[in-house]
């Protein structure tokens, strides 16, 4: 299991600061500066944000994040699912492309 506090810390920051991301530990235990957008807090959002744009569902993405609810995970990074215009339309036109063996007329409405 990975504990935040400790992989933060001891893993993650100092990754960040050697890729030049963020400043040196400022002080000489080692402490880095406290920004939420550097922590595990943004691996987190990029794991799921990298899920979502792939396609994954939400009660899927929803698991994988220890969200008891899916709700949750819809409420926080529903701006970062794909439009599903395109691919509704598409699922649509491949079914009567299947029915009627060929494209009759224009595509469904765009």
């Amino acid at each position: 299991m990975v504990w935040r506090s400790n992989f933060n810390g001891k893993e993650w920051k100092p990754a960040l600061a050697a890729a030049g991301l963020i400043p040196e530990a400022v002080d000489e235990n080692g402490k880095y500066e406290s920004a939420r957008e550097h922590g595990m807090h943004a691996l987190r959002h990029f794991y799921a944000s990298a899920l979502l744009d792939a396609g994954e569902n939400i009660k899927a993405v929803s698991e994988y994040m220890g969200h008891a609810d899916p709700g949750l995970t819809l409420r926080v990074y529903s701006h970062l699912m794909p439009d599903s215009r395109e691919r509704a339309r598409l699922a649509i036109d491949s079914v009567f492309q299947r029915i009627f063996g060929e494209d009759h007329g224009p595509q469904t409405a765009q």
